[in-house]
């Protein structure tokens, strides 16, 4: 099975390992908690040209159950890298 395809899933496990073994942490765009559903949320790894808040893991899937997100995400890229690809889509 190819791993440069694009993958889905709504289980915490799945986010939190992926995000892990890739140096990421759960975060939220700098000024965004105030709004609706606690903020939008991104990974951070600590590359990003946005300003980003961290959030404990129990928050980040706290606003990820509210707004009733899933995950898709790439394990590898075409050229077997690890991929840090990933995108928060509604259910």
């Amino acid at each position: 099975m190819s791993e440069n395809k694009a993958h889905h899933t709504i289980q915490h496990e799945v986010v939190r390992a992926w995000a892990e073994e890739r140096g990421g942490k759960p975060a939220v765009i700098s000024g965004s908690r105030q709004k609706k559903y606690g903020g939008i949320l991104r990974i951070d790894f600590y590359e990003q040209t946005e300003p980003l808040e961290t959030v404990s893991w129990p928050d980040f899937f706290t606003i990820f159950e509210d707004r009733k997100l899933a995950f898709l995400f790439q394990e590898e890229t075409a050229d077997g890298k690890v991929s840090r690809f990933y995108k928060f889509l509604k259910r």
